[in-house]
């Protein structure tokens, strides 16, 4: 009787903790859906619109499983997408409502130096139109100030500082612990750089790599100081980039005015009287709290000026690393976006479609099946334009190959243009706690690939021909696209990355230009007046439920909290994304297609976000380990 009572009790508590769950994601839900009604113009008062961004701008923004969102202990980093804050800011430069744009960048962690380029614009057109634009940060990091320097006024706080690094850095190499563990890494590539290995077979980076992305850095490194030095001509950034202990020296250790002294900044200021600055320009706000303001929102504004989709020009954003199936937003599942391109074609009178791509490639198969998607939309007299974001390399190239034209930026890094294939065997690892295989064979393949045993001689001779047929194909796409000769292609293919002005000396690209370029292109392809075609985006719908629990999340976790403010922790920050990010891609690499057309060292110019639950765990569980 004793043991039915308890039995009860455990069924009550279940039943109780799921009621409570319940009406915790209910009322979340309410209170998120209520946040995200939007407002109609009319109802947007006046003021500074503040752009708190808390997080990353990125061209496609993930969407978390509702399942995953509830297990988290914590909210994911919050993405903006690059077209609507490029939008936002495009509106209130002509908005007479708004008196002032903010950049609140103290918890801003990067958006790529092409999507920043372009935002860049934008608040340069806003300028241009008498708009004051006034950033805020602790530390500015390098991507924080390459926003910043397009501002008006440039404040940080006190006890703050600009760290600026460069791009570049150092990688994680696994080969001692593969060695250690006695797994047999089977490699199976075409490309005297394809890199992407190198982490599995190397303990260090090789000469061919090194110097490939050298050159690229370098390029993109460049274009980062002339855009800084054109926004901030007075400023002494050459000195200070290159010996900033100097400076700080000379400001007796205080990094802000050392900033200061170098002009990267124009006013030291803590958050109070930040805000009596802009309450100067856009009126004060309605409580008595010190250094408040008149502020509008960023989601407000958003929601009540939306971008005009009703076009006829499709634009698919390809976006993350490219996947085999289906995927959610922010991820490129080839059969997801194959089926929006198809779908699109059957119910909307497309007269053109842009390819917009920020991925460094993946799945040789989903790269494939999205290029055999616009393919059929040539077939239909439809023109297709690839307009490359910060990364459109391997996969990434591979999918613009079905373009009429490719329109790039000079920091796009692009190219990549190989293939490779990894599997591990544990035979060696098997074997050292005692543990042996055998058996039989009917054909040569039978069992293979053996993971247990070891991969056989004829395995490894056909998985490699397999990889160098494919290899042949990217290069025959390639040709056949950009109207080169095989040999010449593969001159400048073998997996090297090639920055986008280099990109363009070589014929992979056409031209420069945004997403905006890109429409008005094909606009003109399709013979439609450049000055009101309009796109339609085809994408998936977001998932309204995760939509509701990621804001809800957002409301009530303090990102702030989560992302460090001051310069050695938001740098910390970062370096434990690119850790996560190595998860990730090594999960993806054990999970996922075993060829691949995919370039490990083009993440770096990707925002530095990992919102890879299962990888966050993975981590939390090394930690509480070691």
């Amino acid at each position: 009787m004793a043991f039915v009572k308890a039995v009860w009790r455990i069924l009550m508590a279940i039943k109780d903790g799921l009621v409570l769950l319940f009406m915790l994601l209910f009322f979340g839900a309410l209170y998120a859906a209520l946040s995200l009604s939007p407002k109609p113009p009319a109802m947007i008062g006046s003021g500074a619109l503040v752009l708190k961004l808390d997080g990353a701008i990125v061209e496609q923004p993930h969407q978390e499983s509702p399942f995953d969102l509830i297990a988290s202990n914590r909210a994911p980093t919050r993405e903006y997408r690059l077209r609507d804050v490029v939008h936002a800011i495009e509106v209130a430069g002509k908005d007479n409502k708004v008196k002032a744009i903010v950049l609140d960048l103290d918890n801003f962690v990067g958006g790529g130096q092409v999507a920043l380029s372009r935002v860049g614009e934008a608040l340069d057109s806003a300028r241009a139109a008498k708009k004051p634009v006034l950033a805020f940060a602790t530390a500015y990091t390098d991507d924080g100030y390459q926003l910043a320097a397009h501002a008006s006024e440039i404040w940080i706080n006190p006890i703050g500082g600009v760290m600026i690094s460069g791009p570049g850095g150092s990688r994680l190499y696994y080969k001692g612990l593969i060695d250690k563990l006695g797994v047999n890494t089977h490699v199976y590539r075409v490309g005297t750089y394809k890199s992407f290995v190198e982490p599995f077979i190397r303990k260090d980076q090789s000469d061919e790599a090194r110097r490939a992305m050298q050159a690229v850095y370098d390029t993109i490194w460049q274009n980062w100081r002339d855009e800084v030095g054109k926004a901030r001509p007075g400023a002494k950034l050459a000195a200070y980039v290159n010996d900033p202990l100097a400076a700080a020296k000379a400001a007796k250790g205080n990094l802000a005015q050392a900033a200061l002294n170098v002009g990267l900044a124009d006013k030291l200021g803590d958050r109070t009287a930040f805000g009596a600055r802009v309450a100067e320009l856009a009126g004060a706000g309605d409580d008595s709290l010190p250094g408040s303001y008149k502020q509008i929102k960023y989601d407000a504004y958003v929601s009540a000026y939306p971008i005009k989709d009703n076009g006829k020009i499709g634009v698919v954003t390809v976006a993350g690393d490219i996947v085999d199936g289906e995927a959610d937003p922010g991820t490129a599942g080839g059969k997801t976006i194959a089926d929006l391109i198809h779908d699109a074609l059957a119910k909307k009178d497309l007269k053109a479609i842009v390819l917009r791509v920020d991925s460094p490639g993946g799945s040789v198969l989903a790269s494939e099946q999205i290029r055999s998607a616009l393919t059929d939309a040539k077939a239909r007299g439809i023109p297709v334009v690839a307009s490359m974001g910060n990364v459109a390399a391997s996969g990434g190239y591979w999918v613009s190959t079905a373009a009429d034209r490719i329109i790039a930026e000079p920091s796009t890094i692009t190219g990549s243009i190989g293939v490779f294939g990894i599997l591990p065997s544990f035979e060696n690892t098997l074997a050292k706690i005692g543990i042996t295989t055998d058996g039989i064979k009917t054909t040569p393949l039978s069992g293979e690939p053996d993971v247990a045993g070891g991969f056989s001689p004829q395995f490894d001779a056909l998985a490699q021909a397999g990889v160098e047929d494919i290899y042949r194909r990217f290069v025959g796409l390639v040709a056949g696209a950009r109207k080169m000769t095989p040999q010449h292609v593969d001159t400048i293919a073998q997996g090297r990355v090639w920055d986008g002005g280099t990109a363009r000396q070589l014929g992979l690209v056409d031209g420069f230009g945004s997403l905006e370029d890109a429409i008005a292109q094909a606009a003109k392809l399709a013979k439609l007046d450049p000055a009101t075609a309009r796109p339609v985006f085809i994408e998936q719908k977001p998932d309204y439920f995760s939509t509701l629990l990621e804001q809800y999340f957002s409301n009530n976790d303090d990102q702030s909290a989560a992302i460090p403010q001051d310069w050695l922790g938001k740098q910390a920050w970062l370096r434990q994304q690119l850790a996560l990010q190595a998860v990730s891609d090594v999960r993806n690499l054990l999970t996922g297609s075993a060829i691949r057309a995919d370039c490990l060292e083009c993440r770096g110019a990707l925002p530095q976000v990992t919102n890879d639950i299962q990888s966050r765990r993975l981590i939390d569980y090394l930690w509480s380990i070691f």
